[in-house]
């Protein structure tokens, strides 16, 4: 168990110290809640269940019966609150013979920022693994996958280019199509569609230029961005820096149960004395659950 103390940081017991750097820095602005719909849960799990809905009708001859149809329980997607949290324990002489105060005070301050970046990476990972085997959900395979199965039986669907595809104008417009044929689990039609576009930074000008060009991005055609004049993509483009494949595209579409944050306890900060060594222990901890429900709410690319 790792204890502070004066030995830890022994400049700390001397004056001539002109400043302390390296435990705390400016912050991007919380990214993890541009991709999750953040829930509150009480329990120690959450399950969210799919149903199959009704097929087409069929056509109903004089005389004879009408067909009956049922509907079934679809996927299950589980989300199983976790607990995250770290401390630190530091020595009661550490305290007394510090001559720097705002060593002391940027402790918790450094423990908070550990927690935001905590909250950061696990929600991004969502994203990171999407491609990756044995992050499955509801369904059993990965988020992203060209063979989403369907309960009730037929063609496997996809949320993932054919071809994996870097960004460009061409790659976007697929999507778009490809969203738009987005079917039910009994193969019925339904309306969702793209709202924006999560990338790493490394995409950034990219996706800008992709977006915003009035005109065809990098080509010598006078043929109007058909992205932008129709407004496919409303929400434009979000940079979300704790992304691992710099060419990894997704974009999130308007499906009403997709990527959710359970949060079953929010970040707390406790402290105690212990009566024997006399050591002061800090500890701050969340509890909660990211993942996805209906794989229908995004759709990506790996890149090329």
């Amino acid at each position: 168990m790792s204890v502070i103390t004066t030995a830890a940081i022994a400049k700390a017991l001397y004056p001539g110290v002109r400043t302390w750097y390296g435990q705390k820095y400016n912050e991007y602005p919380e990214e993890w809640s541009d991709i999750f719909k953040r829930e509150t849960s009480g329990r120690a799990w959450e399950e969210e269940v799919g149903l199959t809905g009704f097929g087409l009708f069929g056509q109903k001859n004089e005389g004879a019966g009408i067909t009956f149809d049922e509907m079934s329980q679809a996927f299950i997607t589980r989300y199983n609150m976790v607990v995250w949290g770290l401390g630190f324990i530091i020595t009661r002489e550490m305290i007394e013979d510090n001559l720097y105060k705002e060593i002391a005070l940027k402790r918790a301050g450094a423990l908070a920022f550990s927690a935001r970046q905590t909250k950061e990476i696990i929600g991004a990972n969502i994203i990171n693994r999407g491609f990756t085997a044995g992050y499955v959900g509801g369904d059993g395979v990965t988020f992203f996958n060209a063979s989403h199965p369907n309960k009730s039986g037929g063609t496997p669907w996809s949320n993932t280019p054919a071809t994996p595809a870097d960004m460009s104008e061409a790659a976007l417009e697929q999507a778009c199509v490809d969203i738009a044929n987005f079917k039910t689990d009994r193969g019925l039609k339904i309306a969702i569609r793209p709202q924006k576009i999560i990338i790493p930074p490394d995409l950034e000008f990219d996706t800008i230029r992709v977006l915003q060009s009035t005109l065809q991005a990098s080509t010598a055609n006078n043929a109007l961005n058909a992205i932008k004049a129709s407004g496919k993509i409303p929400g434009g483009y979000k940079v979300n820096h704790y992304l691992t494949d710099v060419n990894q595209w997704t974009i999130l579409t308007d499906c009403p149960e997709g990527l959710k944050y359970f949060e079953r306890r929010k970040d707390d900060f406790e402290m105690e004395n212990d009566f024997s060594t006399e050591n002061i222990r800090m500890k701050s901890t969340f509890r909660g659950a990211f993942g996805w429900t209906d794989p229908r709410c995004a759709y990506s690319s790996p890149g090329a």
